[in-house]
């Protein structure tokens, strides 16, 4: 199980919002890169990362914050972006950049071709990022809401090649209200690549919970205001979750 700390960036710095609302957002660092230390030296194993500005733009807002973080993690671990990505130039960069993976939303929903030919250039480094309310799919920063079921899409982008899907719920996401476990297991089920958690964490009962599903495809967790208000104790959690993986060996 994989706990990834996240980074959402806003005018350069890290902050969390409330159900994705941009006036809602509560500053926690000015150097996102010291905190992308601060996780990695935690443990983290992976990093997430959002260009909240780019989200709403449509194009990268945050780049030189971006930049910082990569040289401040090195090759430690896997870094993943997401946030304004909308052209194939633009992943291309990223991933020279040393991103290891590029997380695709609204630009999925509105041209899947850009999805397939992403997946089909870049393959293995192709995250598809599915928000939703009520299992309906949102775009453009969450602003607008579609049509689409979740599963109905994650299954088609399957087929494109993606490497895993964050399905993150909307409703809950920096409320601290928990994980909707039961849709994201779903979720996991109807697939055959790994999806990643998100929106709404709440503290280690979640981490438990997410342990206990792990086998239906729930590969990890996008760990958000819950670490940065120290309601879940990062370091912790994620040696909680290196001892269950010691115990699955055994």
């Amino acid at each position: 199980m994989l706990l990834i700390p996240a980074i959402d960036l806003k005018n350069g710095e890290c902050v969390r919002l409330e159900q994705g609302e941009m006036h809602a957002a509560t500053v926690f660092s000015s150097a996102p890169a010291e905190m992308a230390r601060h996780w990695v030296a935690q443990g983290a194993q992976r990093l997430h990362l959002v260009d909240l500005n780019g989200a709403f733009a449509g194009r990268p807002e945050n780049e030189p914050a971006i930049r910082a973080i990569l040289r401040a993690v090195g090759d430690d671990i896997p870094v993943q972006l997401g946030g304004g990505i909308r052209d194939l130039e633009t992943i291309e960069r990223y991933l020279d950049d040393g991103l290891s993976y590029v997380i695709i939303g609204t630009a999925a929903v509105k041209n899947p071709g850009f999805l397939k030919e992403a997946c089909s250039a870049f393959g293995g480094h192709i995250i598809v990022g599915l928000d939703a309310r009520d299992g309906r799919v949102a775009t453009d920063g969450w602003s607008k809401l579609t049509g689409h079921a979740v599963v109905d899409l994650a299954r088609k982008f399957e087929d494109y090649g993606v490497d895993s899907v964050i399905y993150t719920d909307i409703g809950r996401d920096g409320m601290l209200t928990g994980l909707n476990i039961e849709a994201t297991v779903r979720l996991a089920e109807a697939l055959s690549i790994p999806v990643i958690a998100s929106g709404g964490l709440a503290g280690m009962a979640d981490v438990e919970r997410l342990l206990e599903v792990e086998s239906s495809g729930v590969e990890g967790v996008i760990c958000g205001r819950a670490i940065y208000t120290g309601a879940l104790d990062f370091k912790a959690a994620q040696q909680r979750v290196a001892a269950a993986a010691e115990v699955q060996k055994d």
